[in-house]
């Protein structure tokens, strides 16, 4: 009898230290990540502040989110000590980069690109030159092929090119957001995070039943509640930013100054409109009408978008690192893993947002359209403002000539 009372202590001590030692490694990676999520979110008031300068971290972001994709399939198939893998990969990074950032100087910065004679040609040629130097880098893969790994290079060819994909095509399209005005790149990236924290807190606190099992923590009551949590959020947030000409405006650069410009006359997505009440809501609220920006109606899809099929962004990373047996992409953020686990979701939002704008949004731009006509010769300006001048005294927007 002794001896079982003895044996029953040891195992209820040995129990409550296990419990003890469980909770404490809990309670402090929760810690962890709460300090450091309120750094991220810190940091991210701090680009809203710097304005349309947040193109270069996004730059940065890109990079890195690179390097630990691509650093994944190093380490997986290192010991076949591939020739010239690292190199091209990166040599591949720089060429895609190159074709998109010089597409978007030609587009935005027209103005300085016709000052510039350096710039002149290569903007002319750009295309040419963009594809002249993936050529290169094609023909560099070509030689460096050795026998009994051909297949594994062309996997590794295939890896670096699904990478930039992912990665760099979709940076891209969060840089032209950002030039559709600040407000299309901040609620987007606002939306995500507040449906992750949100879905984190319902599940935490409600999580019941299983959702997916590529992710077993996540629930349909985290789902659910993170949804609803989001589209109320993004309509608050939308409706706080439409007030604000600095977000709303289309970012400008000023090549007399040499300095962004957020100036404009707000257009009438973010100019408050009088909307009518379906029946059932009037009874509720007691009243008929109510006014909101029409931005406030885009950011119910953007939130709809982000809170149903963006943790699908989410749950394909966690596909992948379960397919190459690993926890996080990296261990840059203690807590949270690498950027790319953090980016995982924004990436596919930034997609989206892209193509609402211009499915939806985008009409002629007036500027991109001007900065067209200045980089034409003088005789074939002449000719368009002959055949606009016509145009406009036949619609009697301009007296007849003569006159």
């Amino acid at each position: 009898i002794h001896i079982h009372t003895h044996l029953d202590d040891l195992f209820s001590r040995m129990s409550w230290n296990l419990t003890s030692s469980f909770l404490f490694l809990r309670w402090k990676n929760y810690w962890i990540r709460g300090v450091l999520s309120l750094a991220m979110i810190s940091g991210f008031f701090l680009i809203i502040y710097l304005g349309p300068i947040t193109l270069i971290l996004v730059m940065t972001v890109q990079i890195k989110c690179f390097q630990e994709i691509i650093t994944i399939g190093y380490r997986v198939y290192r010991s076949y000590e591939l020739p010239w893998f690292r190199t091209l990969s990166w040599y591949f990074l720089v060429c895609v980069n190159y074709f998109f950032y010089g597409e978007t100087l030609a587009d935005y910065f027209g103005a300085l690109v016709q000052r510039e004679e350096p710039l002149q040609f290569l903007s002319r040629y750009h295309r040419f030159i963009s594809f002249a130097l993936y050529l290169a880098g094609f023909c560099m893969f070509v030689l460096s092929l050795v026998k009994k790994h051909y297949r594994l290079q062309f996997y590794m060819f295939a890896w670096t090119h699904v990478t930039l994909l992912i990665v760099v095509t979709q940076s891209h399209l969060v840089i032209q957001n950002l030039f559709e005005g600040m407000i299309w790149f901040i609620v987007p990236i606002s939306i995500v995070i507040c449906n992750d924290i949100m879905a984190y807190l319902f599940g935490f606190f409600f999580g019941r039943t299983p959702l997916i099992k590529l992710s077993p923590k996540k629930t349909w009551e985290g789902f659910i509640g993170g949804f609803f949590s989001t589209v109320v959020f993004g309509f608050l947030l939308a409706y706080l930013l439409a007030q604000f000409q600095y977000f709303v405006c289309p970012v400008g650069y000023n090549s007399e100054t040499y300095r962004f410009t957020v100036e404009c006359e707000p257009s009438e997505l973010f100019i408050l409109q009088e909307y009518t009440l379906p029946a059932v809501v009037q009874n509720a609220l007691g009243k008929e009408t109510v006014q909101l920006y029409p931005f406030q109606i885009h950011s119910i899809f953007l939130s709809s978008f982000g809170s149903l099929i963006g943790p699908f962004g989410g749950f394909f990373a966690s596909g992948f690192k379960r397919a190459f047996k690993i926890k996080d992409f990296a261990d840059t953020i203690p807590g949270h893993g690498g950027i790319m686990d953090r980016f995982d979701c924004q990436y596919l939002m930034a997609t989206f947002t892209h193509v609402y704008i211009g499915s939806f949004i985008r009409g002629p731009n007036p500027t991109k359209v001007l900065q067209q006509l200045l980089g034409l010769q003088p005789a074939q300006q002449l000719s368009i403002f002959n055949t606009l001048s016509s145009h406009l005294r036949e619609r009697g927007m301009l007296p007849p000539a003569g006159l």
